[in-house]
């Protein structure tokens, strides 16, 4: 069953070659190992790193997503303000994601954490905290084009009420 609450992923494509060089050097280590079997264990060595990282790292990230897949919004803001404050006290896990993480995200956890704050205070009717954070946003990541839009769409619905 899709989801209901819409999902951006922005990629940066140009992280993906530092994690093909990482899959060639474990194809080459491996192939120095066992030749025959060297894409295998390479992929699979590749596929459970890239899990583990993803998994138990942003943990407080994943933990937010999947509140609100459930619609818990409430819940969620709690997981992504701890994810936020997580990456901002290890901010080089965050800035160096693309091979700390394998993450090819365009936006740092960081900057989705404050994103997903917004929106779930948005979702459960809380306007004006949405548009503190998406102005919190919009002063750490100046060039979130999600806060820009919804700050826009906030100030209409505003003036659409007076």
């Amino acid at each position: 069953m899709a989801s209901e609450i819409p999902t951006i992923r922005q990629t940066a494509w140009i992280s993906v070659i530092p994690q093909f060089l990482f899959m060639g050097l474990l194809l080459l280590v491996f192939h120095q190992i066992s030749p025959k079997n060297a894409v295998l264990f390479g992929a699979i060595t590749y596929l459970s790193i890239s899990y583990i990282l993803r998994s138990f790292i942003p943990k407080s990230h994943r933990k937010g997503l999947s509140l609100f897949k459930k619609n818990q919004f409430l819940e969620g803001i709690n997981s992504f303000q701890e994810s936020y404050n997580f990456f901002k006290q290890n901010e080089y896990l965050d800035k160096y994601r693309y091979l700390l993480l394998l993450s090819s995200s365009k936006i740092s956890y960081r900057e989705m954490a404050l994103n997903n704050i917004a929106f779930a205070y948005g979702q459960i009717g809380d306007g004006k905290k949405a548009k503190e954070y998406y102005e919190r946003l919009l002063t750490e990541f100046p060039n979130n084009s999600i806060a820009k839009a919804a700050i826009k769409m906030i100030n209409s619905a505003e003036k659409g009420n007076q």
